[in-house]
């Protein structure tokens, strides 16, 4: 599953350090250290597998850089920032991050989400014995091999925790699932105290499904949400 990583922060100190932890876990690593080189080197390496993402740099921080990253690729995305506000983490996984971890931070922890957010977006292609890979639900088409969700043909730009919701309402649509499955499966991580991460995911992705925001996902109160199937 070792894939290359993008290290991209304004600081050469944070930088290294993780490059130290991230080879010795067997990674290669790419650095950049402003906005625009981080775009230049995901345009032309396709073999960029992850993003840690510093917030505060020049040329362009890290919020543009997201939301121009996630009008063309896919790719798990890790935010490190000092900038720990919940107004700043709501903006950073409303724009498509996976993950939001604070500064300053433990590299073994950073090592770690990204073991398990590389392992949660591979886990939407599967295992290699089914032979369809792609979910279709009306209008709606997630190609499991490409990780891309197609509406009426046309590609819907998603983050991979997105598209591990998708993946689950299309697999099952009509059932409803309640908060704490939703953010198991999209996260990856125990359901322990509610947040705002699910309310934030679920709108967006009603945003970008149609104008109409219930017409796909449906809020049943006091249960959760389902994938409307009429």
């Amino acid at each position: 599953m070792q894939s290359k990583v993008l290290v991209a922060d304004d600081e050469p100190e944070i930088r290294d350090l993780l490059r130290l932890y991230l080879e010795k876990e067997g990674y290669e690593v790419v650095q950049a250290a402003d906005g625009r080189e981080v775009l230049r080197i995901l345009q032309e390496d396709e073999g960029i597998g992850i993003l840690l993402l510093d917030i505060m740099m020049p040329e362009l921080d890290g919020f543009h850089v997201l939301k121009k990253l996630r009008e063309e690729r896919n790719l798990p995305v890790v935010v490190l920032s000092a900038r720990t506000a919940d107004c700043d983490k709501i903006l950073g996984l409303d724009l498509g991050a996976d993950d939001y971890i604070a500064k300053p931070f433990n590299p073994l922890e950073v090592v770690a989400r990204v073991n398990s957010n590389l392992r949660r977006y591979c886990s939407l292609g599967g295992g290699n014995n089914m032979a369809d890979r792609i979910i279709q639900v009306y209008d709606l088409s997630l190609n499991m091999d490409t990780c891309e969700l197609r509406k009426e043909g046309e590609l819907i730009p998603l983050s991979s925790t997105e598209l591990r919701l998708m993946k689950l309402f299309m697999e099952h649509p009509g059932k409803i699932f309640t908060k704490q499955q939703l953010y198991e499966a999209g996260w990856g991580e125990e359901y322990i105290l509610a947040d705002n991460n699910i309310m934030v995911c679920i709108s967006k992705l009603r945003a970008k499904l149609s104008e109409n925001s219930s017409k796909y996902i449906k809020t049943i109160r006091g249960l959760g949400y389902r994938l409307e199937v009429s």
